[in-house]
């Protein structure tokens, strides 16, 4: 339990503050206390507070939206654009395997070092990965694409990790499905723009890679994504609409994040049952990018694919996001509905994608293969079974998201909590394209993602049922911390705290 200040009497004077604390109190007061507090009205329309979860959370979605978003559309085209798709998947495993080591510790430097400079740090990887795609279209520099692909693995690491200790630790318990919600469909809306890049400009060609321009317009769209970074301010700033503060750690230091990484694992290990759903996660992307849209489509229908798949994903964020924020029902009981709901997805649209990939194997698949056209008339089942993948995709990470967030309040664990979930999925993701760059063939592919989504809900359950509570105490979340109750409390806790002390 965190250490009670005194209370402070008429007769006795209040005890001097630390620069950590004078800058809290500074900000007690909440909106209309400085710049960063200051709501903003046009017309109809109130922008929340600079300061404020949701100003910041949408900021950090825009970052994304420029950066992994449009990442996700390149990679969504099936080996980046290129006709052979061998390189970039080499690129991608170097890529994958640095994200997994780096990501698994990145909680810790983003503790450190603040979110800020994390997230910018993080955004100009996809900046210099996709410059090297271009320089391979000139060159087919093989070398300085797999050292682009490996850097962006130590960004990608740091931005996401960012990332996930805002979404996740700055909403009030109630608010945590509708954050997650917010994020993944202004997220994702960079990748539906940025899929519709090659789209348009290769809407009257049959060729099955692009060229040039579209790696041009990616580069411009992430450059200002990294820059927009340096707009996050640090947690300690951020103030709820209800008072309180964001759970962090005042003076951290490399050797207390260390220290805290281990108490996280030691304290929280059933974490480790979530693991093979970070695993599950991304493992799938490779199949569904290179094995399916890659392999039967041209360039422009998979622009197309990408979407339609990456709209689905919008919609399949909000309806999960809804689901979980349900308040009529205890969140222990919908993290339980939740899971049963995302099982029965797994077996329905698997099992059409089953269907689908009976119709061929990878040796089926070469350069000089005629691809489908959205013009054909067997386009529409494909399409319609590509959707539904991406509504799965965003439905899965929702629910992973959401009940990492019903776990603890605490930024700090949370930061560690999504270091761990990007660090494991990043594993699971190096393995997927080393297997695709050494030619596994499609069917088994499918299988190992089909059966492995299944099996990581399943070894979820335990968690789900005794673990999540319908809400968690704000001292217990405190343990890991060096700050008190009355730094971060709501507004109102302390008040009744303040009026029980002076009826004592």
């Amino acid at each position: 339990m965190a250490d009670e200040k005194p209370a402070t009497t008429a007769s006795s004077p209040p005890p001097e503050k630390t620069a950590d604390e004078e800058s809290h109190a500074t900000t007690r007061g909440g909106p209309g206390k400085g710049w960063m507090y200051k709501s903003v009205g046009l017309g109809f329309i109130k922008i929340p507070y600079y300061a404020s979860p949701m100003s910041q959370l949408v900021l950090v979605s825009f970052v994304c939206f420029l950066c992994p978003g449009m990442f996700n559309a390149v990679t969504g085209l099936g080996g980046a654009g290129q006709l052979e798709t061998r390189d970039v998947s080499k690129a991608n495993t170097a890529l994958y395997s640095t994200f997994a080591v780096v990501g698994f510790f990145a909680g810790s430097v983003a503790n450190r070092i603040g979110l800020r400079l994390t997230l910018f740090i993080g955004g100009f990887g996809y900046f210099l990965y996709v410059a090297s795609i271009l320089s391979y279209n000139h060159n087919q520099n093989v070398g300085f694409l797999v050292f682009a692909g490996a850097l962006l693995g130590v960004c990608a690491g740091c931005l996401w990790t960012a990332q996930g200790a805002v979404m996740m630790s700055y909403p009030t318990e109630q608010e945590k499905g509708k954050f997650i919600s917010i994020f993944w469909i202004i997220f994702n809306m960079g990748a539906v723009i940025g899929s519709l890049v090659p789209l348009l400009q290769n809407l009257n060609s049959q060729a099955n890679a692009v060229g040039n321009g579209t790696y041009i317009a990616f580069m411009v769209l992430m450059f200002c994504g990294f820059i927009l970074a340096f707009g996050l301010i640090e947690s300690k700033h951020v103030r709820r609409l209800d008072g309180s503060y964001v759970i962090t750690m005042k003076n951290p230091s490399w050797k207390s994040e260390l220290k805290g990484l281990y108490q996280v694992l030691r304290s929280d290990y059933y974490i480790l049952l979530l693991f093979p759903m970070f695993i599950a996660s991304n493992w799938f992307y490779t199949y569904q990018f290179n094995g399916v849209n890659a392999a039967k489509f041209n360039i422009r229908t998979r622009g197309l694919n990408g979407v339609v798949y990456y709209i689905c994903q919008m919609v399949g964020a909000l309806f999960y996001g809804w689901i979980l924020d349900f308040r009529k029902i205890r969140r222990s009981i919908r993290s339980q509905y939740g899971l049963a709901l995302l099982l029965a997805l797994t077996m329905g649209i698997w099992g059409g994608g089953y269907v689908f990939q009976k119709g061929y194997t990878r040796a089926d698949i070469t350069p000089d293969s005629p691809r489908m056209d959205f013009k054909d008339s067997g386009y529409i089942g494909p399409m319609f079974l590509y959707m539904f993948y991406g509504f799965y995709d965003a439905c899965f990470q929702t629910y992973v998201y959401w009940l990492m967030g019903s776990l603890t309040n605490n930024g700090r664990k949370l930061a560690n909590f999504a270091g761990f979930y990007k660090g494991i999925q990043s594993a699971g993701a190096a393995v997927t394209w080393a297997v695709d760059e050494a030619g596994q063939d499609y069917v088994t592919q499918f299988a190992v993602s089909w059966g492995l989504l299944t099996g990581s809900i399943l070894i979820a359950i335990p968690i789900v049922i005794w673990k999540v509570k319908d809400s968690i105490d704000i001292e217990e979340d405190l343990k890991f911390s060096d700050e008190t109750l009355e730094d971060v409390a709501p507004t109102a806790v302390l008040e009744n705290r303040a009026g029980d002390t002076v009826k004592a």
